[in-house]
């Protein structure tokens, strides 16, 4: 399977809940639905 590739916005809104909102990395990356590696 070929790896996905994200938007650079997509990576912006992704990391907002860790830094403002004190989410851990794996639950952030659970609610997204992808893996904490992505």
């Amino acid at each position: 399977m070929p790896r996905r590739k994200f938007t650079r916005e997509f990576k912006i809104s992704a990391v907002q809940p860790v830094n403002h909102q004190g989410y851990t990395i794996a639950a952030a990356a659970k609610s997204l639905g992808i893996a904490p590696t992505a």
